[in-house]
């Protein structure tokens, strides 16, 4: 992709961070219901796994990020446990579109010279303790700002806050839920290969559109699982990231909680059918030097299956309209020509606010994902590229990752990341 659409001044810039910085080591707890574990606890349990993982110890982190709600635990507390010293760190509110957004704030600290390297995490009982819609063992935050406004119209939880969005596409383009479906089942074709996750039922479409209806037009399948855990990823510059015993995945562009004109009540922004990666996008295909014709892999933040299917489009992976089309006709399974979400994603390997689907693109472009494949003599993976129930979830030839965040339909971040060849 020609860069001829930015200034000179900020294809500079961008030419300057794209591949400077990677991430080389990544973590995660077991993805559960049930934790009978705090926030802090599962958070020092990932966070040492991807220390593990990027061959660090306890002096070789000095910033850490990471982004709350409910009820997460703050980095100092966390850092404290594990007997890291921190040259810098920060704890910010967020969700769906917050791990992207990180991830750029660690590499600007970086090049600012406030720290060397940063350990990002999200920990959460999402299950056991606060669940997203205000049910569970703990109760959500009170009622307060444009809450106030949503309650009113029964938005309590983000099915039914993004059921206008949803609906309105099937309006404008004439989508079906038997099309979006296809995320629900391409998603647990996935996780089926995938020792960690907590569905791994194959679904079909018939599975999904006779499933409940929990809010028009989200069926039960269409719904993410809950889970409790923790995840982590480090980012540091490349250069000390090809030290570490895995290859690194190199960042080449990142977008951070890009907004519609409006999020608040963004409908009132037209057309409610296109979300924020509509604007992300010009900032993310420019800065990474590369076009979504580039990407060999995806991974489409999945709360709904909606959600994916309508980033895909508006990232420009396929027109507008067509996301129906895209998901539905085998582009986004193994196998395919753009797989999406191959741990299973948030539909069936558990919700980490988009930590994981991170942590699946990093273990891709390493070609290290674990899965059914035989264990060869070197101690790695055989991958075979059968993507048949119980077999590989390994891409083949996986050279460029993107990774698109969703917050809600106004709101969005987004990363592209390249296998390191050096």
């Amino acid at each position: 992709m020609s860069l001829s659409s930015v200034s000179d001044h900020d294809a500079s810039s961008a030419k300057f961070l794209r591949g400077k910085y990677a991430i080389c080591g990544v973590g995660e707890t077991s993805y559960r219901r049930g934790s009978e574990e705090s926030t802090r606890s599962l958070a020092t349990w990932a966070i040492s796994n991807a220390m593990q993982d990027a061959g660090m110890d306890s002096s070789d982190i000095d910033g850490m990020l990471s982004y709350s709600g409910n009820d997460s635990t703050f980095s100092p507390w966390v850092a404290g446990d594990l007997g890291i010293r921190l040259n810098f760190y920060m704890d910010v509110h967020g969700g769906g579109s917050s791990i992207e957004a990180l991830i750029g704030i660690a590499m600007g600290v970086i090049e600012a010279g406030m720290c060397k390297t940063v350990a990002i995490f999200r920990a959460m009982n999402g299950y056991s303790a606060v669940r997203i819609g205000g049910t569970g063992a703990r109760s959500a935050a009170p009622i307060t700002g444009d809450q106030i406004h949503h309650r009113a119209y029964g938005w309590q939880s983000a099915g039914q806050m993004f059921a206008p969005t949803f609906l309105r596409h099937m309006y404008d383009y004439g989508t079906t839920p038997e099309q979006v479906a296809a995320v629900k089942v391409a998603h647990s074709k996935h996780a089926s290969n995938n020792p960690k996750a907590y569905y791994k039922k194959r679904y079909t479409v018939e599975d999904v559109v006779n499933s409940r209806i929990i809010c028009k037009p989200l069926h039960l399948l269409d719904c993410c699982v809950e889970t409790d855990n923790a995840t982590c990823i480090i980012v540091t510059r490349v250069e000390r990231a090809r030290d570490c015993p895995n290859p690194p995945a190199v960042i080449q562009s990142v977008v951070g909680r890009c907004c519609k004109p409006r999020i608040d009540m963004h409908y009132q922004h037209g057309p409610i059918s296109t979300v924020a990666g509509h604007y992300a996008k010009e900032i993310l295909w420019p800065n990474a030097g590369l076009g979504p014709e580039d990407v060999d892999l995806t991974g489409s933040y999945d709360a709904f299956t909606f959600t994916t299917m309508l980033q895909l489009e508006d990232y420009g992976f396929c027109k507008k309209g067509d996301g129906g089309d895209y998901v539905s006709n085998g582009t986004i399974e193994l196998g395919g020509r753009r797989p999406n979400n191959t741990s299973g994603g948030h539909l069936c390997e558990g919700y980490t606010h988009g930590m994981n689907m991170v942590i699946e693109n990093t273990r891709q472009l390493r070609g290290e994902v674990d899965d059914s494949c035989p264990i060869g003599p070197d101690g790695k993976r055989q991958h075979t590229h059968d993507y048949r129930e119980g077999g590989c979830r390994q891409v083949k030839n996986a050279e460029v990752s993107a990774n698109l965040g969703w917050a809600m339909p106004g709101t969005g971040s987004a990363m592209v990341m390249a296998k390191d060849h050096r």
